[in-house]
Order: structure tokens, then C-alpha cells, then sequence
């Protein structure tokens, strides 16, 4: 297959590749996504095969305003609407409550094509989007390219993040071409990621509600208007066997680069201390730091994270740092890590996600 890269111009090609059940990289404000239709099962299973995800994690549709909420999902609280007006366009996705077939519609497919209800299931939405739940994440994209894409393809478009399952998350088209070249149809340059990790995800179909992925849009905020929410513990360690993860990005590793990496917690100097006394070989060893430490380990190779306190810069830094990782070919990586205020939670959630929890503090 020939990738092609789009430029700004072409959104109604991107759109027509969708429509037609094709796969488009295309831009938001978090993370390049995979779009696919999201309301056609065997498109959708294609983000699967080309990513090499696995089944049981549920992908997020995106639609242009909220406005579409209603065709696709039910029991929808007022809180919803609510972060709809605070946060919509923009990197927050809410878990709601998928849309059940009407009674004829299930008898239309059960009277259809052979297996017609085992490709859509009994909800609006198809099972294969929602990994069998009875739930779906919605997000409405700040990014207003990808906002037109969906709009012109009139359908919602489910789209994780444009990478090989578990690397670290594109920021960039030539990111995502580096993964998907040669496996999906298109990509549309849309320039570099604003925010740079993906959206926050808010699960409203459990009382009280739960942050399920730190994102875009801090728990702070979020606090305003729900001010009863709750951490999910996966946010903070590993799923256990068996667990099923009600969102993307929960149960497996993620955002990971080829080497391994170690994470060093604790006040910005102690750890920066700590990775100094535990350099041992420039050679194969590579430093991801707050700007303020750069100069403190001449000869390694070193990737700026941005400063100390700047949290907002260390979301957009950090998987641009963890790809020219790879692209140096290091052997192992160290990376200072903030504390998890603000965009630190979502920071120290992808670091810890990468290197498979294993967290030295300092």
C-alpha cells in the first residue's frame, strides 16, 4: 500500500478515505489519531490490524460538536453537557452510555447478510469500537482540521493515537508515517501537536465519576465542575491479570520507546543528582531532563524536557524526546520525572506507562 501524505488542503480526500472504509492519519490537538469510520466494523478492525492492537482495548470517537452525543448515546447526565461547555472543542473524552438498537433495527440485521449482527452487535455503536462494553468514549477535537474531516465525512471516526501499539505516541506527520507507512491509505499534515499526550478521559456512567487517563485537560480543572471525581488506580500502577480496561491506555505498556527506561522521582535536583551518579557508559546510555540539568551530563546523548516547572512544555516535549531516543538507537534511557500536579499527572503517567513502572525516587 502507498501512503499518501496530505497537505491542509485536501480534508475532502481525507474524508472520502474514510467514508469509503478507508484509514487516515489525521491531525488533533493531543496526538496524531488513526481515523477510521467509526460506524463501520470492518474499518475499524483495520486500525486493529495495523497498529497490532489488541482487541480488548476500546478505541474513543470523535465528532464535531456535541450536538452528536444524542444519536449515539443515552442516559447522558447533566454533567456531560456541562463539560461539553466548559471543555468541548478540546482534549477532553467522556465514557457514556452507547445507544441501543431499536427493536426493528435488530430484526433488519438479523434478517440481513449473514453475521450481520455479529459485525455491528446490538448497539449503534459497534462492538468492535467498544471492545464489548456498553460504553463508549467521545471526544470532540480542538484541532479544527480534524473537526472538518469528520464533519465532511459524516460520521463519527474512531482514532487512537497514529502509532504502532505500545511506541510512543505521534506528535507529528513524518512520526506517524515513520509507523504507518506502507499500512494505512493517507495521512494529513496538520503541523506539530499542541498539547502533545493524549485527552483526558472521564468516565460519567459510574457515581462518582472517575478520571480513568490523565490528559489534556488537568484534574484540577476538572474539579470545578466536578468536584466529587475520583483517581482510577490504574492511573498510577499497572492493571492487574484480568482487569478490563474501560478506556485506552490503561492496561497495557504504552507510549514505550525500543530501550528500556528508568524514571527518577523527587525534587528536581535530587534527581538529577541521581541520574548523574548512576551514569555509566555515553555510549549507550541517553538522559531525558528538565532544561535547567542539560549541561550537568556532557557526552550523553540528552533530550530537554522542558523546565522544571513548566508541565504544559514537558506534555508537548516528552514523545518527541522518547522518539529521538530511539532514533539514536541508546540502550537505556533516563528521564527526570515532575511531581504530579497539573499536566505533571498526565507527564508522570506516560513516563511511568513507558517504562513498565519502574520508578526510582530519589
Amino acid at each position: 500500500m502507498n501512503t499518501q501524505l496530505l497537505n491542509p488542503n485536501e480534508i475532502e480526500t481525507a474524508a472520502a478515505i474514510i467514508k469509503s472504509g478507508g484509514l487516515v492519519g489525521i491531525p488533533t490537538e493531543t496526538v496524531y489519531g488513526l481515523g477510521a469510520n467509526g460506524l463501520n466494523p470492518l474499518a475499524v478492525r483495520s486500525i486493529f490490524q495495523a497498529k497490532g492492537r489488541p482487541q480488548d482495548n476500546p478505541l474513543i470517537l470523535h465528532i464535531p460538536d456535541a450536538s452528536w452525543l444524542e444519536t449515539y448515546c443515552e442516559d447522558i447526565p447533566e454533567s456531560a453537557w456541562r463539560l461539553a461547555r466548559r471543555f468541548w472543542p478540546g482534549p477532553l473524552t467522556m465514557i457514556l452510555r452507547c445507544k441501543e438498537r431499536s427493536p426493528e433495527e435488530l430484526e433488519a440485521l438479523k434478517n440481513g447478510p449473514v453475521c450481520s449482527l455479529t459485525h455491528f452487535g446490538s448497539r449503534i455503536i459497534p462492538d468492535v469500537v467498544t471492545a464489548g462494553l456498553d460504553t463508549v468514549g467521545m471526544r470532540c477535537p480542538a484541532h479544527s482540521m480534524c473537526r472538518d474531516i469528520i464533519a465532511a465525512a459524516g460520521v463519527p471516526v474512531a482514532a487512537p493515537s497514529g502509532n504502532t501499539s505500545g511506541r510512543p505516541s505521534p506528535t507529528t506527520a513524518q512520526h506517524m508515517l515513520d509507523d504507518m507507512d506502507g499500512k494505512i491509505d493517507a495521512i494529513l499534515d496538520g503541523g506539530d501537536c499542541q498539547v502533545g499526550v493524549e485527552s483526558t478521559i472521564v468516565d460519567l456512567t459510574c457515581r462518582p465519576p472517575r478520571l480513568l487517563r490523565p490528559g489534556g485537560i488537568p484534574l484540577e480543572e476538572l474539579l470545578d465542575l466536578l468536584p466529587d471525581i475520583e483517581l482510577d488506580p490504574a492511573v498510577v500502577r499497572q492493571m492487574a491479570e484480568g482487569e478490563k480496561p474501560r478506556a485506552p491506555g490503561m492496561k497495557y505498556r504504552h507510549y514505550a520507546p525500543r530501550a528500556p527506561v528508568t524514571v527518577v522521582k523527587g525534587p528536581p535536583v535530587r534527581s538529577a543528582e541521581y541520574i548523574l551518579d548512576h551514569l555509566t557508559d555515553s555510549s549507550w546510555e541517553g538522559v531525558i531532563c528538565f532544561n535547567e540539568f542539560a549541561h550537568w551530563y556532557p557526552g550523553y546523548l540528552v533530550e530537554q524536557l522542558g523546565g522544571a516547572v513548566d508541565t504544559w512544555e514537558q506534555a508537548r516535549r516528552l514523545f518527541r524526546a522518547l522518539r529521538a531516543m530511539d532514533e539514536a538507537g541508546v540502550k537505556h534511557i533516563w528521564a527526570q520525572c515532575p511531581d504530579d500536579t497539573g499536566m505533571g499527572l498526565a507527564v508522570v503517567n506516560r513516563l511511568s506507562k513507558a517504562s513498565g513502572f519502574h520508578i526510582v525516587d530519589a
